[in-house]
């Protein structure tokens, strides 16, 4: 969410990043609806200051006919602007949660995610003197997931990870978080399960409020018991990140400059509903409602050039994980059309999957500015006493399915055996170097 005076001062950029982002608002609108706000706001505190003032000439004594008869007018005429205000208050924060970002001066423009730009490479595309096969077929031979009975207990996209895939499933998660830990960033497992405000915080709402037909996201629909033995009617939520709870962490917080930047690591079990990708990828492991993840969150000061060090330094960290796995990946920057609403900057990181015969997304990493501080409320407050919104980001650092898809795909000899990358054997049982078919 952006300052309704930065968008005043900035109207026309906003309405280019709006139109480069393919969001439908109408700016000229909402400021509008901002001048009709702030206008029965102004009418209401005249009138309560009237009240106010008719109260104190009554003071002391017992109030006319006419003060009584001009108190309740003044009552009534108050109730009937709040009730405007209230409505016109919806519109404007429906509106004002649909502000787009501007984007970075290097942010590529484009319609969709066929105009983002590649911008680096690593390796390349895995050669093979025999057939090569792909992870289902892999892992079916070798024992590794059942998808059959995951369909049969969990429905559409569910999977049974088993033998030594757990152990490497968990090898990639130690693994990310060893590294992330190393280059200074606090491990965190923070709750999956959360309130409202966190998603809408970060930005996994599309509107105000949760809607089914669009977000991506579990609702829990069962009601909970409070400590006082009441039921609870607020809505909770699956993350499909660990992003919302670790950043709603600070939410209505003000930190001081020096704890600044704070790098935190998450690992957590993540949900995705997927209704946007009906039809897409239904063979297979690459897209499924869940799986587990290594986020990487950064929280800086209100620097543009503090942030894109940050924002550069965690997707290196991304590159060094993909290439210490000896996996072939790419870097894109994703142009303005495949952008998320609240987004300044962002860049995915794909490893070479054989059975796509294409590089597959397996990370994102992003910076928001405030846009996301400005809907959880977290400041921090200067040397010199001034308050300001942080500044928020993001990435992937290493997910479960996709990562293990490459490896099985890229190690696969020609026996139907699997290679386990040199850097995950000392997390590996026995610190097992192959993955053979069982006798």
């Amino acid at each position: 969410m952006l300052n309704i005076k930065y968008i005043q001062k900035n109207k026309e950029k906003i309405k280019e990043a709006a139109k480069n982002k393919n969001i439908d608002i109408d700016i000229d609108l909402l400021l509008k609806i901002d001048e009709e706000r702030r206008g029965l706001q102004t009418k209401i505190d005249e009138l309560r200051a009237k009240r106010n003032e008719l109260a104190k000439s009554a003071k002391g004594g017992r109030p006319t006919d006419e003060q009584i008869k001009d108190g309740k007018e003044l009552k009534n005429k108050v109730s009937e602007l709040e009730d405007s205000l209230f409505k016109v208050n919806t519109d404007y924060e429906n509106l004002m949660v649909r502000v787009p970002t501007i984007s970075s001066e290097d942010t590529p423009i484009g319609k969709d995610e066929s105009e983002n730009v590649e911008i680096f490479k690593w390796g390349n595309p895995t050669k093979f003197n025999f057939e090569p096969k792909g992870h289902i077929e892999l892992a079916k031979n070798l024992d590794l997931f059942d998808l059959e009975r995951g369909v049969k207990t969990a429905g559409y996209r569910g999977y049974y990870v088993k033998n030594e895939a757990v152990s490497l499933q968990m090898a990639l998660m130690m693994f990310a978080l060893e590294k992330l830990i190393q280059k200074g960033f606090m491990p965190m497992i923070p709750p999956t399960l959360v309130r409202e405000f966190a998603l809408f915080g970060s930005g996994y709402f599309s509107g105000k409020k949760f809607d089914p037909k669009v977000d991506e996201i579990y609702k829990i629909a069962n009601e909970e018991i409070g400590a006082n033995g009441k039921k609870n009617k607020e809505d909770k939520f699956l993350v499909g990140t660990a992003e919302p709870s670790l950043l709603a962490y600070y939410a209505g917080e003000t930190l001081n400059e020096d704890q600044l930047p704070i790098k935190i690591c998450g690992f957590s079990q993540c949900y995705r509903s997927e209704i946007g990708s009906y039809g897409k990828d239904t063979k297979g492991l690459y897209r499924v409602h869940e799986f587990m993840k290594v986020e990487q969150v950064c929280i800086s000061k209100a620097d543009i050039n503090e942030s894109d060090k940050l924002h550069k330094e965690m997707v290196e960290i991304s590159k060094e994980l993909h290439q210490d796995l000896g996996l072939p990946y790419r870097v894109l920057q994703i142009c303005t059309g495949d952008m998320g609403t609240g987004k300044y900057k962002m860049f995915d990181l794909e490893a070479w999957m054989p059975s796509r015969n294409a590089y597959g997304e397996t990370g994102s990493a992003s910076n928001f500015l405030d846009w996301q501080a400005r809907r959880l409320n977290v400041k921090y407050k200067t040397k010199n006493g001034k308050k300001k919104f942080v500044y928020m980001l993001n990435n992937t650092a290493l997910p479960t399915v996709r990562p293990m898809i490459a490896i099985m795909e890229n190690y696969q000899q020609v026996d139907g055996s699997i290679i386990i990358p040199e850097i995950l054997r000392k997390y590996m049982p026995g610190n097992i170097e192959k993955i053979s078919k069982k006798n």
